[in-house]
């Protein structure tokens, strides 16, 4: 099993590893079994249709129940030693204490399972097939996230489109897995998705970022056209614990708070792993910082030690 260099004693960086490390699933060596794992013409027609594709099982109930366990980490019941290697971490994005929005980046440098979680076959197999229309491509990693609305209080995640805030990467090749570790429903704030939003740009790119922080729920459409008004038709995803959708990087989509029911905000959480992905070739578009410690100059590809390759389909030749 390969071994992740430790940044300091005791707390180990898995970011230097660019394997599974047999934590969440058995790594495959068969080719055959990279392509069990392929998409259908329909769905793949659906998803280019829409913008996004629901309901595909991802993990059974003990996975999800596994990655709940290191979920705690971000949930303040215990403290992870390594967590200034997230590249973000909100405790309540919004900022309200009344709408809850716990959201972190870059987890999967700090424990096994979710690192495993981005080289996941039933993940990146299909993202494969879905970066660029009428092609499969080799897949590299972005970032991770973690979206926990808690019971009673948890807040909204603001409608957008994912590219709007990765510019700094280019052109736009991406794709977006929001996985639900429970089973989400319009109470708890399940996720919902605009159909054919994936088709709104402006002058050649995506929507501008009407809310950084997520909570203004409908500013988007301050910045819509009369007919994209006219299409804004959510649709919610209704995903039960294990499954996954799938989606554009121009997808509109967002979710609302906890709903009120009889009065009553849900008593169910909703918590989610999400992972994004890129197409091999990327480039940098800024001598910015890319994420947070990581740089790499502008014009050049997106590669190295924190975006590695997680799929090649030479791999089920």
């Amino acid at each position: 099993m390969p071994a992740a260099v430790e940044i300091r004693p005791g707390v180990s960086d898995f970011s230097t590893v660019h394997e599974p490390l047999g934590e969440l699933f058995d790594p495959i060596t068969n080719p055959a079994d990279w392509r069990k794992h392929l998409l259908s013409k329909d769905q793949i027609d659906l998803f280019w249709r829409d913008g996004f594709l629901l309901n595909v099982p991802l993990l059974s109930p003990g996975q999800c129940d596994k990655i709940l366990d290191d979920y705690k980490i971000f949930m303040g019941e215990t403290t992870h030693p390594g967590m200034d290697m997230m590249y973000e971490y909100h405790s309540n994005q919004s900022g309200d204490p009344t709408n809850v929005l716990i959201h972190g980046l870059g987890h999967w440098r700090l424990t096994k399972l979710f690192h495993d979680l981005a080289f996941l076959p039933q993940a990146v197999v299909p993202t494969s097939q879905l970066l660029v229309k009428d092609k499969t491509l080799p897949v590299r990693f972005w970032h991770d996230q973690l979206f926990a609305k808690p019971p009673h209080h948890g807040g909204c995640v603001a409608w957008h489109q994912d590219y709007s805030y990765w510019t700094r990467t280019q052109p736009m090749q991406h794709l977006t897995i929001h996985i639900a570790l429970e089973d989400q429903t319009e109470e708890n704030g399940t996720l919902f998705y605009i159909p054919g939003s994936h088709r709104w740009t402006r002058n050649g790119g995506p929507l501008p970022v009407t809310d950084f922080n997520f909570k203004d729920m409908e500013s988007i459409k301050t910045v819509l056209t009369e007919e994209e008004r006219k299409c804004f038709k959510p649709i919610p995803s209704m995903l039960k614990k294990g499954e996954a959708s799938f989606h554009h990087a121009m997808a509109v989509h967002g979710s609302y708070g906890n709903r009120h029911l009889l009065l009553i905000r849900s008593d169910s959480p909703r918590r989610a792993a999400v992972l994004n992905y890129f197409a091999d070739g990327t480039l940098s578009n800024t001598d910015d910082e890319l994420l947070k410690g990581i740089t790499i100059p502008k014009g050049k590809r997106m590669d190295g030690q924190f975006f590695p390759v997680v799929f090649d389909p030479k791999w089920m030749e």
